[in-house]
């Protein structure tokens, strides 16, 4: 049984798996195929991107990232979610999906915006506005069954890709906070911030010399180099509705 299953491999659900992995929850997101992102012309309002930067690079570094922190991922619809055992509310889910096996589960992050048919069977509470259901949340992202949870557009959060990233770890640090994960906060920090004070180093947080953190430095500078060496081949996707020669 997985401790987390992530519905949706969007800004949401890879900002979410990024802080659960790196938390050691063993952590599996279900990817429904192409973000909406990827519609993207150009990604012009993240910071940390002076001229903008191509949505679906950033797509593919965002889940590189997750991957290295150790989620893994499925490609596959989730249809149907319902609880392993209604007598005992902590027994986990069971998901349902399109072709493949059954998936089990302690803990959901439903971040599939905007498909969330597949909650209707656990009552989490949805709202519909016009022709799309939000999730109702806590402001941490908890709906009302425990161990479900919701984060960003399909949680009623703007539609912007800072914003869902953002929610998606808010939501993410709720799910390792209930998991009762011996976590204080993902920090790395320089040799002896801590220790050099007579300190432990709190959980979820570790200390490097300047060698490991030189070494660290190279490796993310090469892992950009190399990612925006060339530009993209790909284009962007267009709204469903739209004809394109």
């Amino acid at each position: 049984m997985h401790d987390l299953c992530i519905v949706g491999g969007g800004v949401a659900g890879l900002a979410t798996s990024i802080f659960t992995a790196r938390a050691g929850l063993d952590t599996l997101v279900i990817d429904g195929g192409e973000s909406i992102l990827a519609r993207n012309a150009s990604l012009e309002n993240y910071p940390g991107f002076p001229n903008g930067v191509d949505a679906r690079r950033y797509l593919q570094l965002a889940r590189e990232q997750a991957q290295n922190a150790g989620a893994t991922f499925e490609l596959g619809r989730v249809t149907r979610t319902e609880r392993r055992d209604d007598d005992d509310p902590n027994a986990g889910f069971v998901l349902e999906t399109d072709g493949g096996d059954p998936i089990e589960a302690r803990r959901i992050v439903a971040a599939s915006w905007s498909d969330s048919e597949y909650l209707v069977p656990l009552d989490v509470g949805r709202t519909q506005r016009g022709s799309k259901h939000f999730v109702s949340v806590d402001e941490a992202g908890r709906t009302a069954v425990d161990g479900v949870y919701a984060a960003g557009r399909l949680a009623g959060e703007p539609h912007q890709t800072i914003v869902a990233a953002g929610h998606g770890a808010k939501v993410g640090l709720a799910v390792i906070h209930d998991s009762d994960v011996n976590f204080y906060h993902d920090w790395v920090a320089p040799e002896g911030y801590f220790t050099g004070r007579g300190r432990d180093v709190p959980p979820g947080c570790e200390e490097i010399d300047d060698d490991e953190r030189r070494e660290r430095d190279e490796r993310a500078r090469e892992t950009m180099l190399e990612a925006f060496a060339e530009p993209l081949d790909d284009q962007p996707t267009m709204h469903p509705s739209v004809e394109r020669d």
